[in-house]
């Protein structure tokens, strides 16, 4: 597919102009990919083993990028302000608590279950390196989320739960957790339960995918080196899947690896600067609760005025 072109903004650095400080904060996505892969790998045992290390991490990676986006800003029109930023903490407090408790008596839970029914057993994998592991996590996790992300975008009833994330006017951080309860519940499937791999290569690949998609969401400007974004999603790639147009935005699935777009046929180049859905219209978090349903009550209160006007018998 051709790339897209798309006026750079006017604040955007050119190539040849860079700044040391631009070629450090090109460097920051896959440095703190390495600090994550370095941290499950060799931090002290008792660290690895208590269940709430990843629980600390994984807001840490969003509060840190956050704090990046407050020292090398990539659009003043993403930027931050009190009202997005409360937004932002309810979806990212009811993702962590909320979905995930549905996620695991729902999903996670059932699939264990279904396993030891079933006898199923993976050994194999237990043998494999570390390393290996990881990334077969965060690739199995990834080619779920590309197929359902891609389900959203063409069947309408999926895409009345995801449309809400696409409503959003700008991007951060925090922004990968702001969505519709639906959606955020059915991205969050997947088969690793069924799967016997190490406990810290499963913690490393969710942590990996945070730094990542993280990234690829927030307000900073940062274009890390093409050796990275040939495999994973940038900021690039995924400001342009929130275009306006919503034929723009059906390309870029990839939360994470982008390289399963580029496998599939749905890569496009290009950026997006203005981000949002039908007119740019900001959604409270009533109206993004209830918008799936919204075609239905529509429906409902247009034949109830519709009966209400009719003449009596």
């Amino acid at each position: 597919m051709p790339a897209l072109e798309i006026e750079a903004p006017a604040e955007s650095t050119p190539a040849a102009a860079q700044t040391l400080k631009d070629k450090m904060f090109d460097l920051l996505p896959p440095l703190m990919v390495a600090a994550v892969l370095l941290f499950w790998s060799q931090a002290p045992q008792p660290i690895l083993d208590n269940e709430w290390t990843l629980t600390v991490t994984s807001p840490l990676i969003m509060l840190i990028v956050l704090g990046l986006e407050q020292v090398h800003e990539r659009h003043a029109g993403w930027r931050l302000n009190r009202q997005e930023f409360f937004t932002d903490l309810f979806y990212v407090v009811l993702s962590a608590t909320v979905i995930s408790w549905l996620t695991v008596r729902l999903a996670e839970n059932p699939l264990l279950a279904a396993k030891a029914w079933l006898g199923i057993a993976t050994p194999a994998i237990t043998q494999l390196p570390w390393l290996v592991q990881v990334v077969l996590v965060f690739t199995i996790i990834e080619f779920g989320q590309y197929w359902m992300h891609r389900l959203m975008h063409n069947w309408t009833p999926f895409w009345l739960t995801h449309a809400p994330h696409h409503h959003i006017t700008q991007l951060n951080a925090a922004k990968g957790a702001v969505g519709n309860p639906i959606e955020l519940f059915l991205i969050s499937l997947s088969v690793i339960a069924l799967l016997d791999f190490d406990k810290t290569a499963m913690f490393a690949a969710f942590n990996l995918g945070g730094v990542v998609s993280t990234f690829a969401h927030a307000n900073v400007r940062a274009n890390p080196p093409i050796w990275y974004s040939f495999f994973l999603t940038t900021i690039r790639h995924h400001s342009l899947h929130h275009s306006v147009a919503y034929e723009n935005t059906r390309c870029n699935y990839g939360n994470s690896l982008i390289l399963l777009d580029r496998i599939f046929g749905t890569y496009r180049e290009g950026e997006g600067v203005l981000v949002g859905q039908d007119d740019r219209k900001r959604l409270s978090i009533w109206e993004q609760t209830m918008f799936p349903f919204q075609p239905l009550i529509d429906r409902y209160k247009a034949r109830r005025n519709n009966t209400g006007g009719a003449a009596p018998a």
